[in-house]
């Protein structure tokens, strides 16, 4: 892109600021000598559970695994059915297949967040579901005051996929603090984003704390002790570093530019043919995304061109139901989900991180309310 260019994500200026200490926690991590499961992890994941309010913080190779080993934490495996989603990222769903269980899906609300009254309807219906993934979805937080009436109501396990929603809050409550926990994502364009894969279990339960760091690492309990049918998802020392030391302490300023362009977004947009839907109640949201979305579905891709015109860059997020993906034995069809396919068809986001400036932020205002 030109230099008058507004990138979606901006990684040139990322690392024109992380760069220096970037490159000094390399050293660090280097010369140490020890480069799996050391210092620069465990005190990366002390720093991250007290930053986002949790007692526990385990480190993963990815948020997929996360999800996955925090499930078969909770023992959910082979026999059991977890509801998720379908408006998500398909590691969602892809996690739930890989701990043995067989995913089910219901629709969303007009937030894009899992509709907990279908939810509630679901399990009902189908006694064999025994945990429920909701995806805070765009760094909304789900209510987690309904989370926690749903599993005593219905003695089904929560685990929260909070891949784009570390800082979140709802009621007050950091996300994943009242329920089984919450996987995070480490990948590059996350708030706290690593220079490649990472993600981590943050959790209040000790015992989950136990079984994820077994889990994580062969299912041993002590070297040469295995004790569970673990896997390799160790975070490196080397991502370790640099988020400890670069980006988590640039994290709470980042989340607050963040909601200060939502909240200019929200005041400033003004277009009929955009739905921009706000925030949920009671959610404290991080702004991962920005989402507006289409009124008519079939100019999205015409309004996505015309910024692109203007310079300015987008995404599309989720446009293929993770219900409905190939991948499944018997996949299902978008309507089947009629609010989540709505939102799948007509959604676009907008620009929105740390580095975009105000004078950049008033151009996409103006782009948009004058398509």
């Amino acid at each position: 892109m030109s230099s008058s260019s507004i990138p979606a994500v901006d990684f040139a200026a990322l690392w024109a600021d992380i760069g220096p200490q970037a490159l000094e926690a390399v050293a660090r991590m280097g010369e140490s000598g020890w480069y799996v499961l050391g210092t620069e992890v465990e005190q990366f994941e002390r720093d991250l559970a007290a930053a986002h309010g949790v007692e526990h913080a385990i480190g993963c190779a990815s948020g997929l695994d996360a999800i996955e080993i925090g499930l078969r934490a909770a023992g959910i495996g082979p026999g059991d059915e977890v509801l998720t989603t379908p408006l998500t990222a398909f590691a969602t769903a892809l996690a739930i297949a890989r701990a043995g269980a067989t995913p089910r899906f219901a629709d969303v609300d007009e937030f894009g967040l899992l509709d907990l009254d279908a939810v509630e309807r679901a399990i009902e219906r189908h006694p064999a579901i025994r945990a429920v993934v909701p995806v805070h979805l765009y760094g909304h937080a789900v209510d987690g005051a309904r989370l926690q009436q749903l599993a005593e109501a219905h003695d089904v396990a929560i685990l929260e996929d909070a891949a784009q929603a570390v800082l979140a809050r709802s009621d007050g409550r950091p996300v994943g603090a009242d329920t089984i926990g919450a996987a995070t994502s480490f990948y590059p364009t996350k708030n706290l984003g690593a220079l490649g894969d990472g993600g981590a279990l943050l959790t209040n339960r000790p015992e989950i704390a136990a079984a994820a760091r077994e889990l994580r690492d062969y299912g041993q309990r002590a070297k040469y002790e295995h004790v569970r049918l673990g896997l390799n998802s160790r975070l490196d020392e080397l991502h370790a570093a640099i988020l400890r030391t670069a980006v988590l302490p640039r994290l709470v300023a980042a989340t607050d530019r963040r909601r200060v362009i939502a909240t200019r977004y929200l005041a400033e947009l003004d277009n009929e043919q955009l739905i921009v839907p706000g925030v949920p109640q009671g959610s404290a949201s991080v702004w991962h995304l920005f989402p507006v979305f289409v009124v008519d579905a079939d100019q999205r891709d015409a309004f996505q061109a015309y910024l692109r015109e203007q310079q300015i860059g987008t995404a599309v997020h989720y446009p293929i139901l993770a219900s409905a993906q190939e991948a499944w034995d018997a996949p299902e069809p978008p309507s089947a989900y009629p609010v989540a396919d709505r939102l799948a068809r007509t959604e676009l986001s907008l620009p929105i991180h740390p580095y975009l400036s105000d004078e950049d932020l008033t151009r996409v205002i103006a782009a948009c309310n004058a398509w």
